[in-house]
């Protein structure tokens, strides 16, 4: 381990050198990747130099204890050898941990897609349950959200809703939070009091940057239209809302959120951009989940992942067989005891697959 430690502690001090140089700090692009760099290598520098006292702590312990000369400072020595062995375990299992290659999607910011699945205006009120519920969270997380596109349900919520968060380490936050969300309740248009299911679709795809994804404008079919809002009624008469046709994979892209035409057009492209590169990286996740049999892919849009119950007031994960009874604090945004269970379980796999490397 000292010897991997070592390797970062050399990195960290190239990279310390270099986000001072003036040429690095005109390179924006470099500027910001090396900043985030040397942000994880801060942290895993630290470890190290606890872990390299703490060695050197046990070490010193041992020789006075050896020396015995001096029974107050052979007493003394037996306490701090105790005291380290303590943390030394816990202090490794954290560089473990820290160690783990990180997803370099993970610092990506995100589009949603909410797609109401099957159980008709039902379905698309839950699709607006669930876009509330990850607003709220995005909120308590300091996330920036904005909507790109929406087609409103005939009695509230949304057949679809398109939104983007902005924040930090936002992919690696929401990734696992990409499949099919079931609600078993009696719905607002029942009268008659029975329990229905209905279904909706969570897409988190990873925002793309324009060197990550190169679009051919020859490729690309723009249509100009009117924003409209519920019931197709014009909102406004100009022609401000774009709709992109990637015409070699039939990808549609569109906005009508602003009233300018040109910020429509950058948040459309923006969205086929992330449309266009989520389509290669789900292939890479699926490829990566098969050779792990990983619990918590991201991959699978089309597996079940979570029930929301109703009537016990219970949410279930499927993939790691958690519940939590707290169905209205959870709906209200506070997602965070069920996102930082799939991250450890998520962690813990990887940490499996890279235990040949300690």
């Amino acid at each position: 381990m000292l010897d991997r430690l070592q390797i970062v502690k050399q990195r960290f001090d190239e990279v310390s050198d270099l986000i001072i140089q003036p040429d690095v700090i005109a390179d924006q692009k470099r500027y910001v990747q090396l900043n985030k760099e040397y942000k994880d290598l801060k942290a895993l520098a630290e470890k190290r130099d606890e872990y390299v006292n703490l060695m050197g702590n046990i070490d010193e312990a041992n020789e006075i204890i050896a020396d015995g000369s001096d029974p107050e400072m052979t007493e003394m020595a037996k306490m701090q050898l105790d005291e380290a062995k303590a943390r030394l375990p816990e202090l490794e299992e954290e560089i473990k941990f820290m160690l783990i290659p990180k997803d370099p999607e993970d610092a990506k910011n995100v589009m949603v897609e909410i797609r109401a699945g099957t159980g008709g205006d039902e379905a698309s009120i839950f699709a607006g349950d669930l876009f509330r519920m990850y607003t709220k969270y995005c909120e308590s997380k300091g996330w920036r959200t904005s909507v790109v596109d929406l087609n409103e349900g005939t009695s509230g919520g949304f057949k679809e809703v398109i939104f983007e968060v902005t924040g930090e380490d936002v992919y690696g936050t929401l990734k696992f939070e990409a499949g099919v969300h079931r609600v078993q309740r009696v719905p607002q248009t029942e009268t008659q009091g029975r329990v229905h299911t209905s279904a909706a679709t969570v897409m988190v795809l990873p925002e793309a940057e324009e060197f990550d994804v190169h679009i051919d404008m020859n490729d690309v079919r723009i249509d100009y239209f009117c924003s409209s809002g519920p019931g197709g009624q014009s909102v406004n008469t100009t022609k401000s809302a774009v709709r992109l046709t990637h015409v070699p994979t039939g990808l549609v892209a569109q906005c009508q959120d602003e009233k300018s035409q040109h910020k429509n057009k950058d948040k459309a492209f923006t969205v086929l951009r992330s449309r266009l590169y989520e389509q290669e990286l789900a292939k890479k996740q699926e490829e990566d989940a098969k050779k792990r049999n990983s619990q918590v892919s991201s991959g699978d849009r089309s597996a079940k992942i979570r029930t929301y119950n109703y009537a016990q007031g219970r949410i279930t994960d499927h993939r790691i067989g958690v519940s939590i009874f707290d169905l209205d604090g959870f709906m209200n945004g506070n997602l965070h005891k069920m996102i930082d269970e799939l991250q450890l379980v998520s962690n813990t796999e990887k940490l499996k697959e890279a235990s040949e490397v300690f």
